[in-house]
């Protein structure tokens, strides 16, 4: 798994380790029931700022913490269960960016192609 840290932006550790770990999970790059390495030591980062974003992964439902074991990637149907609390989810933070595009004046068209775009970036 390739995780490149970013030390110079505003975006805390903890959630760009959590957004590429997602990354991977929809790339295919991290498979289902697979243990996610301890990336502490693999990327010199305090094990407390891993542990907040494996801590947000699990809130998510995409990953079991196991006290000694570490954190497993959970099944594809485990994920599916919490699909409409993910649809609020999204909503809720897709929600000011897409105001903001409104004030510019983007189209539904440039949303639909910027979707479109994203996720064949991400197959």
């Amino acid at each position: 798994m390739f995780i490149q840290i970013e030390p110079n932006t505003d975006v805390p550790i903890y959630t760009q380790l959590t957004q590429q770990i997602i990354e991977g999970f929809a790339i295919g790059d991290i498979k289902q029931g697979e243990s996610l390495p301890s990336l502490a030591t693999e990327l010199g980062v305090n094990m407390h700022t891993v542990n907040k974003s494996y801590h947000e992964l699990e809130k998510k439902g995409m990953i079991t913490i196991l006290p000694k074991s570490g954190a497993i990637v959970n099944a594809s149907y485990e994920m599916g269960r919490v699909k409409a609390q993910q649809l609020e989810y999204m909503e809720r933070m897709l929600r000011p960016v897409i105001a903001e595009g409104i004030i510019y004046g983007l189209e539904m068209s440039d949303f639909e192609e910027l979707v479109d775009k994203i996720i064949k970036k991400l197959q």
